[in-house]
């Protein structure tokens, strides 16, 4: 299929990683379908008018409101054959100090909000017998090591977990899943915009304040990673025969990948007399 009849459905595409793949998407001659909170701020960043753009104003807590969004996007376009599930954002602080408010929030849109939009644009993708489906989790939906990013990873950790279960329902119609597992990349991720902090941060949680410090003050604008060279990889990605079904992106998430790998491993060796040992006689 020509790049002008492939159509992607993108979230969150106002900003970071979202707005550079829509760019560059729309640059190759594709047809894109993106969705954001505010109509407006996603029409002024992308700054394309052409019948190629769909921009779709889009609550994804709201059920209804993805669903009309996948509808409209097939009924201006015909099919879908891409599907990035890349809205979402950071939540820092500690388990402790963040609330069961704070908590939900974060899980309603990383996680959730996923949900609501593969439930809706599988019917389509199961009836054509084709698609890909990208969900952007991140490095910390592998590794848990980072003081006060516990709810933010267990989030990420769950968009891995239903991604791999994703790929094992979707492979019989014909449907491929990639889960996305980027390190640090040059966005705006980690203004304040796109990373939430405690409404009440106890004192003691001093390495947490360390890390939230580290995070907004050293990294945030010093990132390594090329977002423009990020989404080029996820649009290889989706032209591959056999794409995977996990893709780290980014030198810092191979680092972190393969050192958690190795502690694991070693971790597992060393308790394997005792853990292997509860089979009944």
């Amino acid at each position: 299929m020509k790049n002008q009849e492939k159509v992607w459905y993108i979230t969150g595409a106002s900003k970071g990683l979202g707005l550079s793949l829509v760019k560059q998407l729309l640059a190759g001659g594709y047809k894109v379908a993106a969705t954001s909170r505010n109509l407006t701020d996603l029409q002024e960043a992308v700054g394309d008018n052409s019948d190629s753009f769909l921009p779709l104003a889009v609550d994804l807590k709201n059920e209804n409101s993805v669903k009309d969004s996948i509808a409209a996007t097939v009924e201006r376009f015909g099919h879908i054959d891409t599907v990035v599930n890349n809205a979402g954002y950071g939540l820092l602080g500690s388990l402790e100090e963040l609330s069961d408010a704070e908590s939900r929030e974060n899980f309603e849109i990383n996680v959730f909000g996923t949900l609501n939009v593969i439930r809706h644009a599988m019917p389509f993708l199961r009836a054509q017998k084709s698609g890909h489906i990208f969900n952007v989790s991140s490095i910390g939906g592998f590794s848990g090591d980072f003081p006060g990013f516990g709810i933010y990873c267990a989030t990420k950790f769950a968009v891995v977990g239903l991604s791999e279960s994703l790929a094992a329902e979707a492979k019989a119609f014909g449907i491929h899943v990639t889960v996305v597992l980027p390190g640090y990349f040059r966005t705006n991720f980690l203004t304040s915009g796109s990373l939430g902090v405690p409404q009440y941060p106890i004192e003691e949680y001093t390495a947490v304040r360390d890390s939230q410090n580290a995070h907004q003050q050293g990294i945030n604008g010093n990132q390594p990673g090329d977002p423009e060279k990020a989404v080029a990889a996820i649009i290889s990605v989706a032209a591959a025969e056999h794409p995977p079904v996990t893709l780290f992106l980014g030198k810092d998430a191979y680092g972190m990948a393969d050192q958690k790998i190795l502690s694991l491993k070693a971790e597992m060796d060393k308790w394997a007399h005792l853990a292997t040992a509860t089979d009944l006689d």
